[in-house]
């Protein structure tokens, strides 16, 4: 039986939506953030060695990272959701399944950093932090993202889904950093939008909200 170890508003989301697209059975080991701090719990090095979600265990494996994960449910199933070797349409599929944790996360994690840093600070210092915090986002950060959502808009502009006319793995790989994007309030476009409203009317993927429990990005 596969187990999805599964950290509340986190990229694991996407693991069970996955899962329920191909019908596999599995299982949900929850975990929840430190209050304080919004990390996973140390119960989870003892899944992997580094602490974070997903991971998924089935028998004696143990996949972590969302990319490996995706490749490995998906091939499990036959290919299922992954379009033909050798199209077009596949190039695309591994180019998005490596963008969405390469290129398009790192600038929203910044994002989330720097957006918390001066309220958590000093108020001493509070003053100071909140400049150099609005600098570093304002000239590098928020910049980053919008040349993101602008290749986002451009690609969705040509197809309905980000490997062409079917939907596939990589839709469910990119959910994250679109709904995280449009969740942070950096000014989704119109195929963006439309995007997330038909990834979020997938049966699928409300069976997956249904096992997961509360998704502050859905």
């Amino acid at each position: 039986m596969i187990t999805v170890h599964h950290l509340e508003n986190s990229r694991s989301q996407r693991v069970l939506w996955l899962l329920e697209e191909l019908g596999l059975p599995y299982e949900v080991t929850r975990y929840a953030r430190d209050p304080k701090t919004m990390l996973a719990p140390q119960a989870l090095r003892a899944v992997h060695p580094l602490g974070k979600s997903p991971v998924v265990s089935d028998g004696d494996a143990v996949v972590a990272e969302s990319g490996a994960i995706v490749t490995y449910l998906t091939d499990r199933c036959g290919g299922a959701l992954v379009p033909a070797p050798g199209t077009p349409e596949h190039r695309r599929f591994t180019y998005w399944l490596h963008y969405a944790e390469g290129s398009a996360m790192p600038p929203l994690l910044l994002k989330l950093v720097f957006s918390r840093l001066a309220p958590g600070s000093p108020a001493l210092v509070r003053p100071l932090v909140r400049a150099i915090s609005n600098k570093v986002l304002g000239t590098f950060v928020d910049p980053d993202l919008r040349r993101h959502a602008a290749h986002w808009e451009a690609e969705l502009a040509e197809r309905p889904w980000f490997c062409g006319q079917v939907f596939s793995a990589a839709d469910i790989q990119m959910s994250f950093p679109l709904e995280a994007f449009a969740a942070r309030g950096t000014g989704a476009g119109p195929r963006i939008t439309d995007w997330l409203a038909r990834i979020h009317a997938r049966p699928a993927y409300r069976r997956a909200l249904e096992r997961g429990g509360p998704y502050a990005y859905a």
